[in-house]
């Protein structure tokens, strides 16, 4: 669904999957900047929305789910991932219940297949799922993030789902509009992965940095919660989600998909790259989890340095906290 804000003075479209939004406005270091400062907001509409209600919504979704849904406070934003049966994520959302209806947003072409799977596990539950893509925009605004009940600001929280008739009118009130470059740099940044994108069908959450924002750990059984509850126990995921500081001199980012190499052997793949105001280039990437840390690798081409964003061996397998 093509975003109206591209007729925003300086706007310049995506491509691929993000083709629909925004890439820039004309200074993409700019809008980071602004970002950072707490200012403006990014237009994602072209992401996939879906409502379900009924009086046993959240019982049944935290049923179905990776994520403790029965105590979620109002407007509480938070993560959920359904897994296969051997424990691979095959779909990832972030919403809140607003007191009606749990709403949430996905990946841009994902919402039908989510909608279909949830549709076919109502059984007897009182819950209505649809696709309301139509009826709702997403959008990320840094000042919208405010705490939970528990006090704490969560990855999710800065998102927003704005009614599509008034996206143009939220715009001129929340701007400066940033681009699609922006948001995704400082997503980068935050270790936060997109499925499919930076996962592959493989992906269990442990290896992702899901555990927490979108898997909670002591709740009721759901499908796939033995593959996760035995890696984390072991704490030794397959693979694991690192930060790659490329090499600037080359000007040139890796492909999507692209081989990581440690000397000549292929360790992982490289996900989304971005050019980060501060940091340089940048990416995700999944990588064997007995590659060490400290290794520099390639990344299709691009010598590329690590950060730690899933740990390979301590605590709940997230970057550590180093200060």
């Amino acid at each position: 669904m093509t975003s109206p804000l591209l007729s925003l003075p300086g706007a310049v479209a995506g491509e691929g999957l993000d083709a629909p939004v925004a890439a820039h406005y004309g200074s993409f270091n700019a809008e980071q900047r602004a970002l950072v400062a707490g200012e403006g907001f990014v237009d994602l509409s072209h992401r996939d929305v879906l409502r379900v209600s009924g009086d046993d919504r959240l019982t049944w979704l935290h049923s179905l789910t990776t994520q403790h849904l029965t105590e979620l406070g109002p407007n509480e934003w938070t993560g959920v991932l359904v897994l296969s049966p051997q424990g691979h994520v095959e779909h990832a959302f972030y919403g809140y219940d607003d007191g009606e209806a749990f709403l949430a947003h996905t990946e841009p072409g994902a919402g039908a297949a989510l909608v279909d799977f949830l549709s076919k596990m109502r059984f007897w539950s009182a819950v209505e799922v649809e696709d309301v893509t139509d009826r709702y925009a997403v959008t990320w605004r840094p000042a919208s993030a405010t705490p939970s009940a528990s006090g704490e600001v969560g990855m999710y929280a800065a998102y927003e789902l704005v009614p599509r008739e008034k996206l143009e009118a939220y715009a001129q009130a929340a701007g400066p509009a940033a681009g699609l470059w922006a948001f995704e740099a400082l997503r980068i940044e935050r270790g936060e992965p997109r499925l499919g994108l930076d996962t592959d069908h493989r992906t269990i959450p442990n290896e992702a940095g899901w555990i927490g924002p979108a898997v909670h750990l002591d709740k009721g059984c759901y499908r796939g919660q033995e593959t996760v509850a035995r890696v984390h126990t072991l704490g030794r995921p397959p693979r694991r989600l690192t930060l790659l500081h490329l090499d600037g001199s080359l000007n040139q980012l890796p492909a999507r998909g692209g081989e990581l190499k440690l000397g000549d052997k292929v360790v992982g793949f490289v996900g989304t790259s971005a050019r980060h105001h501060e940091l340089g280039p940048i990416a995700l990437a999944l990588v064997k989890r007995n590659v060490p840390v400290d290794a520099q690798l390639d990344a299709d081409g691009v010598p590329a340095a690590q950060e730690v964003v899933v740990d390979p061996e301590v605590g709940l397998h997230v970057r550590p906290r180093l200060k």
